[in-house]
This record gives C-alpha cells, structure tokens and sequence, in this order.
C-alpha cells in the first residue's frame, strides 16, 4: 500500500505531495518565482509557519518578507536572534533587562538593564554573534506548554513582565521559541531559521541602540540609520511618563485595573495631555502675533481634530482668537480629483487641494482682507461658498488641520515666520511586555475601526481593507516631513485599549473565515487578550479618545 498523499493547490496549479510534507520544502520548491524571500504561507487562508506539515488538500499561497505578515516574522525573528547574541555574551549575571521600546525608521530601539558597558564595542561583539547565529542557520524551535507551566519558566527566567501578562491571559497554551538553549515568548509568527535574517545592523543612540532592519518595500537593503531626533524626543518623553505612572506594560496597567482601579491613571494622563497643549499654546502665544498660522498635521486617526479643539481652547486661555480652518475645504472638485496607480480617486495626494486658491485665500487674510472661505461638500464632491467671510485681527490666529500641513509645498508662497508647525501622531509608549512592543500603526488602526463604525456604517472588515492604501499616503505625505515641526504631540493614552477592547472585539468577531481581513482580525483579537477591559464612563468629555468612542463634548 503506497505512502498517503494530498493535493496543494498552488496558484491555480493542483500539485501532489506526500502526506506530512513541511511548507518549508514547498518554499524551496517555489522561491525561483517569488521577487522575496518566503517566509510564512497562508494554508487555506490562514497564516502558517512553515514547519507545518501538509495533512489533507489544501490551497497554498506565499508570503515573503515584503508583505506585512511576512515583514512583521522577520522582524520578531531579528529581535530574538539579537537577545540570544546578547545574552549569550553577557549572561543574567551582567544583563538584568533588554528591552525594546518603539520603531526608529525602519528598526528598533532597545535600551539595556544591568551591569553591561554599552559602547560600541560591546554592540561590535553582539553584531558578530548575530552573524555567526545567522550563518549557522539555527533551527527556531516552537513548542506549547499550558499557561501555568510558562509562568513558571517565565519566572525562572527572570520575565517577570511575562509573569505578570501570563497572569491574565484567559488561554490554557502558551507558543514558546527557542534557538538552542535560549527560550522567550513572542506575540507572533517566527522564521523557520535563523538564516532568513540576512539584513540587520546595530547602532548606538542616544541611551541605548538600534536595531536596523530593512524597510517593507525593499527587504533586501538595509537602509542608511539617519534617526528622528525630535520625534525620538517626544517618545523618550512618554516612556517617562509611563515610568511615573509605573506602567510600562500590559501586564502593569492589568494590575492598576484590577488591583487599584484605573481612575487616578487615567486623570493624571490626561492632566499631562492638557498640560501639553497648555505649553504649546503658550508657545504660540509667547511670539505676539507673529505666528499666525497653526498648521496642524499628523497620521489617520491620531486625534487631530480634538487637539485643534483643545488647543484652540488654550490659545483662547492665552488671550488669541482661534479660528479652525480644514485644508479638506480646499480640495478640488471632485471631477478634477488626481487618480493613484490604481485608477482610484486619490484624495491623499497634495494635488488633491486647490494649493494655489488655499494660497491666495491665507495671505489675503495676512494681509487684513475679508475673505469668503469655503466649505467642501462631501455627498456632491463640491466646494461651495455659504457666506462664511473671516478678516484677521491681531489676535486671531488660524488653526489649520491637514495631513498636508507640514509640507511647505502646501503653504509655498506663504512668510515661514507666520507659521507654527504641530506634527501629531498616536505613539503607543505602552509594550505586551519587555521584548514585544505595540506597533503605534496597530494603536491608530484600532481607533479608526471603532470611530469608523460609529461614524459612518462601516464595518470593521472595509476599514482593515483600505489600511493598507491609507498607510502608503501616509508614508508619502505626512512622515517624511514630521521633523519639519516646530512642535510635536503624542495623542497616545497608557489607557486607551483597555478601553478600545470594550469596542472593537464585537467588530472584529463581525468579520467571517472566508473574508480577505479575517486573518487580520484574528491577530487583532488574539491582541485583545492580553487586555483586562475597562468602561468608557470615567473618560473625560474632551479626552482626544472620546473622537472614537463617542461622546464628546466637541463636534467630532
């Protein structure tokens, strides 16, 4: 009786294999047609590993280090074959902690606890151990273990983070990597070994180093390290503010929960949120006149309308007269609209607004004109004139929101000391725990699943839909001219997806198996549990989260 076998069907194409056949053999087999390396495989949809082995029919499709799963694996399996290398050199009796913090262009920043000199020639050791890990080729290794069994070994181990995340967490099994003796846990996909990580650099910073990994779009080149200065500042300043509330991950704000109760958290957070715009108001106040154009720009879903409201507030505090203005209301009509690459309308484009009249408009108010502003209706694609006439005093001042506002392409003809640049965004300080941190895109993705249901109707399944399309104009449009601001705000709350939670599992649960985003929504969900819920009834009316959850006491 002949060996059992089962058919993949694999772009079109009915193959037959053995029964028991890993992925990763079928990777080889079919690289020679992928641009990028395969890293993971969706087996009938769903994302897998490729140690899984082939068990009955199935429809197989590839996913390289250029897709975001694929991206995300070789990322996770960087930063583990860099906590092997470190610890292999200097053991627990030097390193207490490593910890990985945020993004810094495309790689990470780690800090490390403990006894270790971090000089560059220590981080030229932990390089060359990197290298010799990768070279090797070193099987990673899963296993499950019950959740009871990884806090023992968590704690063994001197995780006390996991420890305490482990705590909470609702499942009876816990995913375990390892290369060699080395074990942790990490919140997703791994390699198959460590010779996938082929790019990968190490650079000091400021306290700590960075971990530089190649960038999306280009998995095969290793970028030049050239760091944000200002927006690193504005990140070190939050993981301060975590250290004061002493809550720097998951499984410390699930203690103030549960333990203490959230309330005093969430006051002081907020405290520090108004005492942000505070200063930054008085900043705009403090140059008497002079700076008479607020732009105010950021990323989906980073708050920007609440904050206008808010600062607005405080210039008012600060005896000026704010008047918000939308560079939305200067988009073209929208037959005239510019199409992307894909034939679709893009309304992210600078090209999208009406540059030059915006231009005309703005300077004639500099110059003390009355000037008729317009409004964009956005059911008939059309920029009406209603009567809205605004003349400038001296101490009005514009707020003006737009993705594009940092961009003097936008602005071009207007005086550079009228204006006062504001970049926001929602950068997440909060981590799982010590080696697995909170993408700020996943922060803002969540927020705009939520607000978008109360909005507008849709369903959590068209918002992770258009994501993707929604992140490339950002990557366009809004980040590469962030340092460009005269000031930057981080509209993140150490709270907020505890809250979040309460919101966006039943949307989440909506999206079915067969749908293109279920996976998504899994990994989301999985996100979710880490999480003890807290209610919406204690944020404060003009909390910048109340834009997504409702209630608000402006009109957002």
């Amino acid at each position: 009786m002949g060996q059992k076998t089962v058919t993949a069907t694999i772009n079109g194409e009915k193959k037959t294999y053995a029964c028991g056949t890993p992925l990763a053999d079928i990777a080889k087999e079919y690289q020679d047609t992928q641009k990028h390396p395969i890293i993971l495989m969706t087996v009938n949809g769903k994302l897998k590993e490729l140690h899984k082995t082939l068990k009955k029919d199935v429809e197989l499709t590839f996913v390289t280090t250029a897709d975001n799963a694929g991206h995300m694996t070789y990322q996770r399996s960087a930063c583990l074959i860099l906590l092997k290398a470190i610890y292999r050199l200097a053991g627990k009796e030097e390193v207490d902690n490593v910890i990985i913090h945020h993004s810094m262009g495309s790689g990470f920043y780690f800090t490390i606890e403990g006894d270790v000199r971090l000089d560059a020639e220590f981080l030229g050791r932990v390089k060359e151990q990197m290298r010799q890990i990768v070279d090797a080729c070193l099987p990673i290794v899963k296993r499950s273990v019950s959740t009871d069994r990884a806090i023992e070994i968590f704690h063994r181990h001197h995780m006390y983070d996991k420890e305490k995340l482990f705590q909470y967490r609702r499942v009876s099994k816990v995913n375990i990597y390892s290369i060699g003796e080395f074990e942790d846990y990490f919140y997703g996909f791994m390699a198959p070994h460590t010779g996938y990580i082929q790019h990968f650099d190490l650079c000091l910073y400021d306290q700590g180093f960075v971990l530089q990994l190649p960038a999306r779009k280009n998995p095969e080149a290793l970028p030049a390290f050239t760091p944000q200065h200002k927006l690193f500042q504005v990140q070190k300043e939050s993981r301060q503010w975590g250290r004061m509330l002493e809550i720097s991950n998951v499984g410390q704000l699930n203690n103030q929960i549960s333990q203490v109760g959230i309330q005093h958290v969430l006051l002081v957070q907020e405290a520090l949120h108004e005492s942000k715009i505070s200063n930054i108001a008085a900043q705009i106040a403090a140059a008497k006149g002079a700076k008479k154009l607020i732009m105010v720009a950021g990323p989906s879903s980073s708050g920007k309308t609440t904050f206008s409201h808010r600062l607005s507030i405080q210039l008012s505090a600060h005896g000026l007269k704010p008047h918000p203005i939308g560079v939305d209301n200067y988009f073209l009509n929208r037959e005239d609209t510019p199409l992307d690459e894909f034939g679709n309308k893009n309304y992210e484009c600078l090209e999208a607004v009406d540059v030059a009249r915006f231009n005309q408009d703005m300077q004639e108010l500099l110059d003390g004109k009355k000037v008729e502003l317009p409004e964009f209706n956005f059911i008939t694609g059309q920029r009406e004139y209603k009567g809205n006439y605004l003349q400038l005093g001296p101490e009005d001042v514009l707020v003006i929101e737009g993705i594009h506002g940092l961009n003097d392409k936008l602005s071009s003809s207007l005086p550079r000391e009228s204006k006062f640049k504001i970049y926001i965004s929602a950068l997440t300080s909060l981590n799982i725990d010590e080696h697995n941190r909170i993408p700020a895109t996943d922060g803002r993705l969540i927020r705009r699943i939520v607000r978008d249901a109360r909005t507008r109707g849709s369903s959590a399944a068209r918002t992770i839909s258009m994501w993707d399309s929604v992140r490339r104009g950002e990557e366009e449009n809004i980040f590469p001219f962030q340092e460009q601001a005269d000031v930057m705000f981080n509209s993140a709350l150490i709270y907020e997806l505890a809250c979040l939670k309460v919101y966006a599992e039943p949307l989440l649960f909506g999206i079915e198996k067969d749908q293109p985003e279920y996976s998504e929504a899994k990994r989301l969900l999985k996100f979710f549990d880490y999480f003890v819920p807290i209610p919406s009834e204690a944020i404060p009316f003009n909390s910048i989260l109340r834009e997504f959850v409702g209630g608000s006491c402006f009109q957002v």
